[in-house]
């Protein structure tokens, strides 16, 4: 088993020693693929707000949204992620996390917020037509339509914005790395 590689936190100047890193994005982003390959790098947990919503519900993602509706779920999501309480974790949030003005106030306590770009032809690509992933979707809007609502949403959020669709999972942990550790400005 290869050794874990883990930085030291006092390197980490964009990290306090109790933070957090939040990723937040589109379906199909990445999020939780690189929160685990960060939570790894940096010795941390990982919690992926989705699975949390799961597990609260007892049902997969798509059920909870089935059963309590768009709104509902909304309130349900920004209401769980408000109340979070963790340190040193790399937190994957749900793409509709953006949502929730009290849950993006919460994770940007938390430590930096990182948005996990894609194009909208990646994103197409990625989700297919949607169907049982949970995307919180109004109905009568298109997945372009979702598309372009959220972007500005993440941006606003964003402490840091990083393109996943231009290069490889472990190119996309070194760069979030490297401005973690302050090593540069992307």
């Amino acid at each position: 088993m290869p050794t874990q590689q883990t930085v030291p936190d006092t390197t980490m100047r964009r990290l306090p020693p109790q933070a957090c890193v939040s990723l937040i994005g589109m379906a199909g982003a990445g999020k939780s693929t690189l929160g685990r390959l960060l939570a790894e790098r940096l010795g941390w947990a990982h919690l992926d707000t989705d699975h949390l919503i799961e597990a609260s519900y007892g049902l997969p993602l798509q059920s909870v949204l089935d059963a309590l509706g768009l709104e509902t779920f909304l309130r349900a999501e920004e209401s769980l992620v408000s109340s979070l309480s963790v340190r040193r974790t790399v937190i994957s949030t749900g793409g509709s996390v953006v949502y929730g003005p009290t849950a993006v106030e919460r994770l940007k306590l938390l430590g930096p917020v990182v948005f996990l770009e894609v194009s909208l032809p990646t994103f197409l690509k990625r989700v297919g037509d949607g169907g049982n992933r949970g995307l919180a979707i109004a109905p009568g809007k298109s997945r372009e339509d979702l598309f372009a609502e959220r972007q500005p949403l993440y941006r606003a959020a964003a402490d840091f914005t990083l393109r996943t669709d231009e290069d490889s999972h472990q190119g996309c942990l070194e760069r979030l790395h490297a401005w973690l550790l302050h090593e540069v400005e992307l």
